[in-house]
């Protein structure tokens, strides 16, 4: 059986180096242009085959996807040169981002795939944005799209992992087995969320003087503070005293 896979597989390689080499010949395409993307897409498309051949082999979707990722951009730049090209490299971000998104769909204990995946797919948006939006449009989108990984991190179910140190879980109680979600990552949600919209308001004009308001709320807080410090050390002063 192995066999016969291996004859197909070189049958339909020879036959694609052939109709090339046609081609190239014919003058109605430049094969010499399409031997690197097809260098990686066949290295690309041999990981995903091993992806897909046993589960322990889920660390073959991110070499795949590189190799997919790259062929799909030198393949884009080569066929469509000029305006297409900005955006190409936007491929490579989208393929590195479903390879790590499989290898979470394949082993859910991979929870921490989601982070380069959500990373990838953020960087493939920026990168596929219009040449017009510069500065303070990317950083929104960019804070935007990590928030967004963070925040759907955790949403995601993790079973509690049992480390050789610590005491086994005691059988006969079947909940302390049962997933539960992670609340870290609303920490970093929330931080570049606050960090994306404030580049969102800037970039959509909303805040006239967007320069002041950081530090014009860094001097409140203070204020705030120490009004609070002065209250707090007043009426602990008068509580020794007995007043």
């Amino acid at each position: 059986m192995k066999s016969a896979k291996t004859s197909i597989i070189a049958g339909i390689a020879l036959m694609a180096a052939g109709i090339l080499l046609l081609l190239d010949l014919l003058g109605i395409l430049d094969s010499a242009a399409l031997v690197w993307p097809l260098i990686f897409a066949a290295a690309g498309t041999t990981f995903v085959a091993l992806f897909f051949r046993s589960r322990d082999n889920w660390w073959a979707a991110i070499p795949g996807s590189v190799f997919l990722g790259l062929a799909a951009v030198i393949l884009i730049t080569q066929l469509w040169p000029g305006p297409a090209a900005y955006w190409a490299g936007a491929f490579l971000f989208l393929f590195m981002g479903l390879g790590f998104g499989a290898v979470y769909v394949r082993e859910r204990s991979n929870w921490w795939a989601l982070i380069p995946c959500g990373v990838m797919l953020t960087l493939a948006l920026v990168v596929a944005l219009p040449p017009a939006w510069e500065g303070m449009p990317v950083a929104a989108v960019l804070f935007l799209g990590l928030a967004a990984t963070f925040a759907a991190l955790s949403l995601v179910p993790v079973r509690p992992e049992h480390h050789p140190g610590q005491p086994a879980a005691v059988p006969a109680q079947p909940g302390n087995a049962e997933p539960a979600r992670m609340k870290w990552p609303l920490i970093p949600a929330a931080v570049l969320a606050v960090m994306g919209l404030i580049f969102a308001l800037q970039a959509t004009a909303l805040l006239t003087a967007g320069e002041y308001l950081v530090p014009a709320l860094l001097v409140l807080a203070g204020v705030a503070l120490l009004v609070y410090a002065y209250r707090h050390r007043t009426g602990g002063h008068h509580n020794v005293h007995g007043a």
